[in-house]
């Protein structure tokens, strides 16, 4: 058994009770729906014969209409345990899904387009689901139909059986060979629907950089392209899996029209009568069917293992950050905040030092600025303290303990961490504040808007704290999405903080009213400010300059400010900004 088959067979073995069951309600449906060409060929050869009396043809259509209940009430119970069950397998794999993506570290989804981990949760989800319902019930019922048709069609009439049977080996030959070509060209398939989710979600994420530049049709050129791809792929597929109900139907007719010819003659000879002939094509007929279900079960696991393999390969990712060994979970009282680098280097590639020798130290309680033009190294620095990325063993300390025996959760919930982008979910504005626990209350929220400087644009919402914020924020400005990521931060009121450039958005007064809120919040708390603007780390305790991945300067404002180094010549050239923006 391939490992594919067994992944599928291990998804499915939970609920092999309830698939049991509606194998057994199948068939019952099977047995019910057997009988009725055996009832109309008796009715024939009764009237054939001038024996049915109208009071034996009432009962023996009565029967027939019993046994179209039967068939219902049996048809809706394996529907239930089947489909059912399929949709539950569904809802597992979904949920083992998700909550394996949210054990990955950060790098995955640096490498991973978000197109190809959407295909994974739609296609191919859906093609496993496939083989859980359809599959299944075909996989089951295919068998069980082909077992009870041939038992009665070989005690009726074993000669006739094997001349009306003689085309299935082909169809069995030819099954075989196109499922092999489904099964090859299905991953290409899920492929080339990765690449278009994937050109989809982009586009529409930046829709405004679309417009803005006039590119509508650019990007309509290059969806029609990868959409093409898609297209003819999938069409590539579809004439191998759209082949296999005609060549069944047509070998199905020719065992139809094998039968008429040799049962005519028996019937002709006496040897078999006019009902029994017509009982047999109805059975015969019925032969059609799972003919079909097992090529379609076989073209549906051919789909799935394609879509298992593509899953399993997202399974075996490893989180590039996790817990050691007996990892200290922390208790957020118990945090000081003192930060120790000592000689960190680091690297996203393997090749190029993004950081490179870099040491500090930070008392508990006191504030470190971080500096530096676009590209120094400042945001790895952040995302290393916060185990975003693995530091190398030895280099990052909180309160003398090296990060990386520390446990990941503990150690995240004792940072209130602001990133740049100020990310924000579509749920309510409180619920976005209130993002780590949802425990705080109302009063708790409002606080934190006020540390952040925005509650009176809050109130002016047309609900308030309670309002929408839509996809990521869309209705709130870049500073006011900045400003409600630091209130999320600042509710946990954590030991630690880390602010990552996230006032770059908003002016220069509500820039003072912030900074004056947050030196009275963080009084006794470590905090990192990693910023552009000087004039956000003027009243740091501690400021290092970075560039190209190392410290080039370090110091207090005012010894920095009146040197002839980098700091000095950034902070000249955003006074003059400053003050000419004031003039303008």
């Amino acid at each position: 058994m391939s490992p594919d088959i067994k992944a599928l067979a291990s998804l499915l073995r939970p609920y092999a009770r309830r698939y049991a069951i509606g194998g057994l309600m199948l068939l019952c449906c099977d047995l019910a729906q057997l009988a009725a060409p055996r009832i109309v060929g008796d009715i024939i050869d009764a009237l054939h014969q001038r024996l049915m009396s109208p009071a034996r043809l009432i009962e023996m259509l009565g029967l027939l209409l019993g046994l179209a209940a039967g068939i219902a009430f049996f048809r809706v119970a394996w529907r239930y345990f089947v489909f059912g069950t399929a949709r539950m397998v569904e809802r597992d794999l979904r949920e083992r899904l998700y909550a394996h993506l949210q054990t990955l570290s950060a790098a995955f989804y640096t490498r991973k387009k978000v197109g190809d981990l959407m295909a994974h949760a739609t296609n191919d989800v859906n093609a496993i689901r496939a083989l859980a319902a359809e599959g299944v019930m075909a996989g089951l019922d295919g068998p069980i139909y082909i077992v009870c048709v041939l038992s009665v069609m070989l005690a009726l009439d074993w000669q006739l059986t094997l001349f009306a049977l003689a085309p299935l080996p082909l169809i069995a030959f030819l099954t075989g060979k196109l499922g092999q070509q489904v099964h090859r060209r299905y991953k290409h398939v899920q492929e080339a629907f990765s690449d278009l989710s994937d050109r989809a979600q982009e586009a529409i994420a930046g829709i405004r950089i679309v417009k803005g530049f006039g590119q509508e049709q650019g990007e309509i050129a290059r969806f029609s392209a990868v959409a093409d791809t898609y297209r003819r792929r999938f069409m590539g597929m579809e004439r191998f899996h759209s082949a296999f109900d005609p060549v069944i139907a047509i070998l199905a007719g020719t065992s139809t029209a094998i039968t008429l010819a040799y049962g005519g003659m028996l019937v002709r000879e006496g040897t078999l009568t006019l009902g029994n002939l017509v009982t047999f094509l109805g059975w015969l007929h019925m032969l059609t069917w799972p003919m079909l279900a097992v090529s379609w079960a076989y073209n549906l696991v051919q789909r799935a293992k394609a879509s298992m393999a593509r899953l399993a390969e997202l399974f075996a990712e490893k989180p590039d950050v996790s817990d050691a060994p007996g990892a200290l979970a922390l208790a957020g009282a118990a945090v000081r905040g003192g930060l120790v680098v000592r000689n960190l280097s680091f690297s996203y590639d393997g090749k190029r030092e993004v950081l490179s020798g870099i040491d500090l130290e930070v008392a508990p309680g006191q504030v470190l600025g971080v500096v530096g033009r676009t590209g120094s190294g400042k945001t790895t620095l952040g995302a290393l303290l916060m185990r975003f990325y693995e530091p190398p063993r030895g280099t990052v300390f909180l309160d003398e303990v090296d990060v990386r025996d520390l446990a990941v959760e503990g150690l995240r919930r004792a940072i209130g961490y602001v990133p740049q982008d100020g990310f924000l979910f579509s749920r309510t504005l409180e619920q976005n504040v209130d993002f780590g626990s949802a425990t705080h209350g109302t009063d708790a929220v409002r606080h934190a808007l006020g540390l952040a400087a925005i509650t009176e644009e809050v109130a002016g919402l047309p609900a308030g704290h309670l309002t929408i914020l839509g996809e990521r924020g869309v209705t709130l400005s870049g500073g006011q999405r900045q400003r409600v990521a630091i209130a999320r931060a600042l509710i946990q009121e954590p030991p630690l903080l880390i602010f990552d450039d996230c006032l770059s958005a908003v002016d220069a007064e509500t820039e003072n009213r912030i900074l004056g809120a947050l030196r009275q919040f963080a009084r006794g708390r470590t905090t990192v400010l990693i910023a552009h603007r000087l004039s956000i780390v003027r009243h740091a305790d501690w400021i290092v300059v970075l560039d190209g991945g190392r410290i080039v300067e370090q110091g207090r404002h005012a010894a920095l400010a009146a040197g002839d180094g980098d700091y000095a010549r950034m902070w000249r050239q955003q006074q003059l900004e400053a003050a000419l923006e004031a003039e303008a």
